[in-house]
């Protein structure tokens, strides 16, 4: 079994006696039966002071991490040449659902402490450039809004000779407690000879949900890595506006579950890539 561990390092909304701000360290299991926070001055907060956490800390642990997830960008630089020296694979991922959840409580706690700097604190929040558009180059001759029951998702794509293929199983439809035939909508792109270009494309930029974004023009819009954001395709069809406006009112009832088809034509017989998705 891979044991994960979650991370975050970053600057709190609290201050030492002399007022200087503080930054702290959060580290937990995938499942939050371990937990480890420590904090430390701003002008301390290195790679250094990190280091001089994590060695002890992976030496008192009795199972040793298989790889970290760190979903903040600051966190991620700093941690980085870390890790390496620790032999510890990083995973760049919106996805630390148990970390979250503690950083939440605790931006909770931080208001009735005595060393709570009052200024506004949003645990989560992730600064975000404006998308960028894809480029033409990359994009394919077609692309739908499309709905699937749930069941179909995993008899039709899960055991199929798919070059790349994103199904996890924290996103599999049982685990998320959907019916086998709640409709899912998904985006499905006709990319003729680009379809394998443009899953490779998707796969290195870590594709996590897509949305419809209404507009003048209208857009479809993918979020990506831990902060980028790409503006798919844009257009002002009403009828397309439409099938996009359902596909946000099916996401909401799919608890945000979505799906992303590349494929090089309509013929359902071949696929270049197939993710699950949803917002972190």
């Amino acid at each position: 079994m891979t044991h994960i561990w979650e991370l975050d390092f970053y600057r709190r909304p609290l201050q030492n006696e002399a007022g200087t701000p503080l930054w702290e360290l959060l580290v937990c299991d995938a499942v939050g039966d371990f937990r480890y926070a420590a904090t430390c001055p701003q002008a301390e907060a290195s790679a250094v002071w990190l280091l001089a956490q994590l060695q002890p800390l992976l030496e008192a642990t009795q199972v040793r991490p298989d790889r970290i997830h760190v979903f903040r960008p600051q966190t991620l630089n700093l941690l980085e040449p870390v890790a390496k020296q620790l032999g510890i694979p990083i995973e760049a991922t919106r996805r630390t659902p148990t970390l979250k959840r503690w950083l939440e409580a605790k931006a909770r706690e931080y208001s009735i402490e005595a060393n709570y700097t009052g200024q506004p604190y949003q645990p989560l929040t992730l600064d975000k450039l404006p998308p960028v558009p894809l480029s033409d180059t990359l994009w394919g001759d077609r692309w739908r809004f499309a709905t699937l029951p749930a069941s179909d998702l995993i008899d039709g794509f899960r055991d199929r000779m798919i070059p790349i293929l994103y199904m996890p199983d924290s996103l599999l439809p049982l685990k998320l407690g959907l019916a086998s035939k709640t409709p899912i909508p998904g985006v499905v792109i006709d990319g003729g000879r680009q379809a394998m270009r443009l899953a490779l494309w998707l796969q290195q930029t870590h594709p996590v949900s897509l949305s419809y974004i209404p507009g003048a023009p209208d857009g479809l819009v993918l979020e990506a890595g831990l902060v980028d954001r790409w503006i798919l395709t844009t257009f002002e069809d009403t009828e397309v506006a439409t099938a996009g406006q359902t596909f946000e009112q099916r996401k909401q009832l799919s608890q945000g579950l979505h799906f992303l088809l590349v494929q090089p034509d309509d013929s359902g017989m071949t696929y270049s890539g197939f993710w699950l998705l949803k917002p972190d």
